[in-house]
């Protein structure tokens, strides 16, 4: 008998860390979340690491280069939204080369460095769960259950 295994959608985000300042930006013209602040985010596509994921998102979304291995897992993230789950992993990162910008205007605007302690009120409520508990070292959470 064959095992089948329910397969879920995997998201990567991050986070640019500058002490406790991070890179933001507002969701614009994507016609879900718009004008949410949220972080470079996108989902893993076949054959790609977390990391790799990770790493090519923040590439195409704010224009900087990340190394994978300056990477580090800092939350598990179990969400039910839409009628659907997923999982999203966030990773903090401290070095990369370049400076951020809007490399995809048409989605995103007002890049900014955020206190993670004083999150936009309009941030994504995940995204802000997210980091609340990465504040206090907590690696999972669920969302929307």
């Amino acid at each position: 008998m064959k095992r089948e295994r329910y397969c879920l959608s995997i998201a990567v985000f991050t986070l640019l860390r500058k002490g406790n300042q991070i890179c933001m930006f507002k969701r614009t013209g994507t016609g879900w979340m718009d004008g949410f602040y949220s972080l470079p985010a996108g989902g893993l596509e076949e054959g790609e690491t977390l990391t790799a994921a990770a790493a090519r998102e923040v590439n195409e979304e704010i224009g900087v280069s990340i190394a994978p291995q300056n990477l580090e897992l800092s939350h598990t993230l179990h969400v039910r939204t839409e009628d659907r789950s997923w999982v999203g992993h966030f990773f903090s990162c401290t070095h990369w080369q370049g400076e951020p910008y809007l490399a995809e205007p048409e989605k995103h605007s007002e890049l900014c460095w955020q206190d993670m302690r004083e999150l936009p009120y309009s941030t994504i409520p995940y995204v802000r769960q997210a980091i609340d508990n990465i504040l206090i070292s907590r690696t999972y959470s669920e969302y929307g259950w």
